[in-house]
């Protein structure tokens, strides 16, 4: 196939920086489905619709944390054959990991239909705000199968090397997304409800031009009926990865969902405020990710290859690059803070003023500290150590986060800003951990 690279060869750096830019710019505007949801919902519609929005995309999160865990086996197992040169290994793959993500995207859609209400009242949503957040959760579940079926695609190529079609195939949905958006929300309006269907359709066409072009190229899967066979060798390769990697990011997503139905009641202000401060620190993450996703795929081509050193210094240069992207972003949020805030609810100070709140702490600490555990733990899935990643991301959001938020705010500092420490610090104890794996180089 025409878009595959070796990752095996060449300078670490550059290889790492080629590989990672189209991945941070397929992130980005991934991300910018929810973001642009709420940025014209929170400007036609107002805080309600923000609200609203906000705590849906936790459940958003939850269902999107499920699918990049189970397709980042795929992602890990594909690298590792690709280095290896096993072609037949990396078809039986591919037909595994379509096959398996289409029986869980169903799975997740029965459930999250029968769930998602009682969900979202548990997460104490503002009263005035629940009924939106019941609309436009009920659309992104019917849409679920599309999300599951772009991100399994995007996570093969990036196995084989491959990081430019799948930023090609989101840019052109984000693009559907935001046209559709400003119709369906303004002239047409739908209200919140519309902005959740834009977003279904966005994917949905995402997925229908990937499949198309991998059908158009010299593939090495042919999308036959027959090929969709779940291989059982090859089956318990991938969940050795991608059930620690999906428990992990259902996890730390589920702690968000806590933490947001915390913060629901300090009211509806907080409630939008700390979810647009949350948005601007996934936008933030963005760098971070794409270099910590870039080392999981040079990795397991390195161990694929049998190639440990190469392996090593990739963790090494990632660690470092991340550490660089995340300062600078850092640095940019804090100076400009007053106007992303604004651009969420530009007529509410007291939004502004609490969302600024949120960035001075999270927007800081939280990602530095982060930065240097998603890296240790992105370079533990590259070599299939994925189950170190998943005691990372338990320690980080259940068994740190949620208590240490819980205590600060009752004992320390009171009220919200407390949960905003404690969020800040709950990676520490996560990145000395993954420091101390990568550094026993076994």
């Amino acid at each position: 196939m025409r878009t595959e690279q070796d990752l095996t060869v060449g300078n670490v750096s550059i290889q790492l920086i080629k590989f990672a830019v189209p991945l941070f710019f397929a992130n980005l505007l991934q991300s910018l489905y929810n973001i642009i949801d709420m940025l014209v919902v929170g400007r036609i519609i107002g805080s309600t619709g923000v609200a609203a929005i906000s705590n849906a995309s936790a459940l958003v999160f939850i269902i999107n944390a499920i699918c990049t865990g189970v397709t980042l086996g795929g992602t890990v197992l594909i690298a590792q054959y690709k280095g290896a040169n096993d072609r037949n290994s990396q078809k039986e793959t591919v037909g595994t990991i379509y096959s398996v993500t289409a029986i869980v995207a169903l799975l997740i859609t029965g459930i999250g239909l029968f769930a998602y209400k009682p969900l979202l009242d548990l997460m104490n949503v503002p009263a005035e705000a629940l009924e939106d957040a019941y609309e436009y959760m009920l659309i992104i579940f019917l849409g679920t199968f599309f999300v599951f079926g772009y991100n399994s695609t995007c996570s093969i190529l990036r196995g084989f090397g491959d990081s430019k079609r799948p930023l090609i195939f989101v840019g052109i949905a984000t693009i559907i997304n935001i046209i559709l958006d400003y119709l369906f929300v303004g002239p047409m309006a739908m209200g919140t409800v519309g902005a959740a269907y834009a977003t279904v359709i966005a994917q949905g066409v995402s997925f229908v031009i990937s499949i198309a072009y991998l059908k158009s190229q010299r593939f090495i899967f042919n999308f036959k009926l027959k090929s969709f066979a779940i291989k059982k060798g090859k089956l318990i390769s991938v969940l050795k990865i991608s059930l620690p990697a999906t428990i992990q990011m259902t996890v730390v997503n589920i702690s968000y969902v806590v933490l947001a139905a915390m913060l629901n009641g300090y009211g509806v202000t907080v409630a939008a405020a700390a979810g647009i401060g949350l948005k601007i620190n996934t936008f933030a993450g963005m760098p971070c990710w794409a270099v910590g996703q870039s080392m999981t795929t040079m990795v397991g081509q390195s161990i694929g290859a049998g190639l440990c050193c190469r392996a090593e210094k990739t963790g090494k240069v990632g660690l470092r690059f991340n550490l660089l992207v995340t300062f600078i972003v850092v640095v940019i949020v804090q100076i400009f803070a007053i106007q992303l805030v604004s651009l969420f609810t530009p007529s509410n100070p007291e939004v502004i003023k609490l969302g600024i709140r949120y960035l001075r702490i999270c927007c800081f600490w939280n990602i530095l500290i982060y930065a240097v555990m998603y890296s240790f733990d992105s370079f533990a899935v590259g070599v299939g150590s994925a189950n170190i990643a998943m005691v990372d991301a338990l320690l980080d959001a259940a068994f740190i986060r949620l208590p240490l938020c819980f205590l600060i705010s009752t004992s320390f500092i009171s009220g919200f800003e407390g949960i905003y420490w404690g969020q800040a610090f709950s990676p520490i104890i996560p990145a000395i951990i993954g420091a101390t794996y990568f550094r026993s180089k076994r």
